[in-house]
This record gives C-alpha cells, structure tokens and sequence, in this order.
C-alpha cells in the first residue's frame, strides 16, 4: 500500500501530472460526472470538480482519501466530490460517469489488479460514448549490458569475499526482476514496442509477445529492461523509457540466467508471457541467443520464471493440498468467535469483553482485546 509520501510524489512529477491535467482539461464539462479509480489524496478529484463536474466519485482504498476530504474541503468543492474508501470493483453507483480517470499502474500496466478493475469499471460505470483517462499504455523492451541496482542485487550477491558461497541463491536471484533503470548508451539492440494495452476494448489481462532483436554493436548482454508510453488523452502523454525523465515509475529489469556475450549481428530472441494469478502476475521470459542471424549457432538457451523466485515452505504448500483436513488454530478460533458476535448487534467494546471472558489467557485487559476487534473491524466490517 502507498504511503501518503508516495502519492505526493506523484503529483509533484510534473511530466505525469500535465498529462493527466490535459486530459481533464479536454474531457471533463460543465454537469457531467466523473469516477476517479485510486483517487489517492484526491488531487485529481479536485480538479474535475473545479473544472466544472456536476458529480465526483472518489474511490480509493488507502487512508489516504481522508486527505482528500480535507483537500476538497480546502478548495470549495467538498459538496461535488463524494469519497468512497474501498476497492472499486466493490463500490456500487447511483449513476454512470462520463468521465473515469484512473492511475493504478506499477512499475508497467500489468501490475496487480489493474487491467481487471479498468475492464470491470468500464463495464460497469462508463456512460455510453464515455471518456477513459489514460487511453491505451504501449509497452517496450531493450536489451541491454547493465542498469543501476545490478550489481547491488545480482553480481555482487556471488561474490566470496565474505568466504561465503551464497550460488544457491541464484535461482532465486535470476528468476525475479529488480528495480533498475538503464541509460541510453547501455542498450545493445534497438528498443521494440511490443504490447499494447488498449482500455476501450481490452479483456484478458495477460500478456504473450514475442520479442526479437538483432545485436548493434559488441557487447555483454545482461538483460532486458521493459517500460512503457502512457497515452493519457489527446496530445497527452508520457513515458519512463531510458534518457527520459525520472518518474516515480519503477523500470522493471529482468536479467539473464548469466551474462552473455555478444556481437553486432546477433539476435536475442525472447518468449514473454505475464499471467495475472490472484492478485499478482507471474512473469516468464525464455531467452535464445544466436551467433549472428536467428538460423545461427545458438550461444545460449535461458528458461526463466518470477514462479521460481518464490521460496515455497514444504508444510505451507501441505496445507493447501485437496486431500488436507484443516482444523483452527487458536488465532483462527479467536477470528472466527469475533466474526460471529459482528451480527448488527453488538458494538466492538461489547464483543471485546466477551473475547476476554472466552480467551483470559490470550487477552490480558479489555484495551487489547479492543485492538484485535477493532482489526478485525477494520478488515470485515
């Protein structure tokens, strides 16, 4: 979850935020309504509403949209904007929006939940001929020798200088990608777009492309970074590809199994696929190098998966098996004793008085068991 800092961060970075200004400009009129999906401290909110918006909803998760209540209020428009704090593919409207602006995108667009809660919330809460705020994302790749963060989290984990062998981590290590941006000059084939996202019609939120470059000049390939171009509105837009500005977008790198190296002329073919499983997506990239032409010998062959970054307890993966028969533990028992008093009769300092009384040797006062209902509260109610 963002901290308040984060958000702020956002809206400081200006190549984003013009963008999305430009947009609302052009698209939010006088009497029309507008959702704002991950409204965040509301800032967007607040600028649909000062530009004439007859309704704002503002949906958001985070604690942080008690600071949009105050920033509405701060700037007159408190009465236009109603804040809701939840999920949006749980929120109900009393009415559809000409206008959804919405920013959930990680270090890419398939991040999380976000493809799912654009398709469910263009379903659900976009007016017929409604405007979605961004537009399409186009996703691009580059091979490249290194970026900033490599040897912190890759190369330098393998050194023996500590007389420790610490090669059994690179499974880990290999198969999950960091946080690293590169530089112009460290690309070793021309950058290629390959996916793009198009909100208006998109519906599977993953991902299959198949990624071919040809080698421009000798080199140490390590890997490949991905970023992309955010088409917000009409001549609006904005990208944290490398040698642009420094946004407060991740640029995901995912490195080789081991550096290979290269010569002008050879090709680099990667077989990329995102699956978004739960709420999360797991990433593969089967990488082939040829020497010189895709027909040419081929210098190395790489499977790799962000599935096999995961470490997995034995005993955990046991317990999700279909033929386990699972019993409470106490912490489940506790959970599920605080769950049945929640029956639109009891208040919380009711309930945490009887959870004292049914666990003493787990509640010392009234005041914790409070704490653990109200967690619970929090979480459920």
């Amino acid at each position: 979850m963002y901290s308040f800092r984060t958000y702020c961060g956002f809206i400081a970075c200006h190549e984003r935020t013009d963008a999305f200004i430009k947009a609302l400009e052009q698209s939010v009129k006088p009497g029309c309504v507008v959702l704002d999906i991950g409204a965040g401290a509301g800032f967007f909110a607040v600028k649909a509403a000062m530009l004439g918006a007859r309704k704002v909803y503002a949906v958001e998760y985070n604690n942080a949209i008690e600071q949009g209540i105050e920033l509405a209020a701060k700037n007159g428009c408190a009465d236009k904007i109603e804040f809701i704090q939840d999920i949006s593919t749980k929120v109900e409207l009393p009415e559809r929006a000409d206008v959804i602006i919405s920013d959930l995108r990680g270090g890419l667009p398939l991040f999380s939940t976000h493809i799912p809660s654009i398709v469910d919330a263009r379903k659900r809460f976009l007016a017929p001929n409604g405007i979605l705020i961004g537009q399409r994302d186009i996703l691009w790749a580059g091979v490249v020798e290194t970026v900033e963060n490599y040897d912190k989290y890759i190369a330098n984990l393998f050194s023996t200088q500590y007389d420790v062998d610490m090669s059994v981590a690179k499974k880990i290590i290999i198969n999950d990608y960091i946080d690293g941006a590169s530089k112009l000059e460290n690309l070793l084939a021309e950058p290629q777009s390959f996916f793009t996202i198009d909100y208006l019609t998109i519906e599977d939120p993953n991902m299959n492309a198949e990624l071919n470059f040809t080698v421009t000049r000798n080199g140490t390939a390590r890997g490949f970074n991905i970023w992309f171009e955010a088409i917000i509105g009409e001549d609006a837009f904005f990208s944290n590809a490398p040698g642009g500005p420094l946004l407060p977008y991740r640029n995901p790198f995912f490195p080789f199994e081991n550096p290979v190296e290269v010569e002008a002329g050879d090709v680099i073919s990667i077989e990329l696929r995102a699956n978004l499983v739960e709420d999360d997506y797991v990433w593969r990239w089967d990488t082939k190098v040829f020497r010189q032409g895709q027909t040419g010998e081929i210098k190395a062959d790489f499977k790799q998966s962000t599935f096999y970054a995961d470490i997995y307890a034995m005993k955990k993966l046991q317990k999700q098996a279909s033929i386990y028969v699972p019993t409470l533990k106490e912490d489940g028992e506790i959970e599920l004793f605080i769950l049945s008093q929640m029956n639109g009769e009891a208040s919380l300092g009711e309930i945490a008085k009887q959870l004292v009384e049914k666990f003493p040797k787990q509640f010392s006062s009234w005041k914790n068991a409070l704490t653990r209902v109200g967690r619970s509260s929090h979480k459920f109610s």
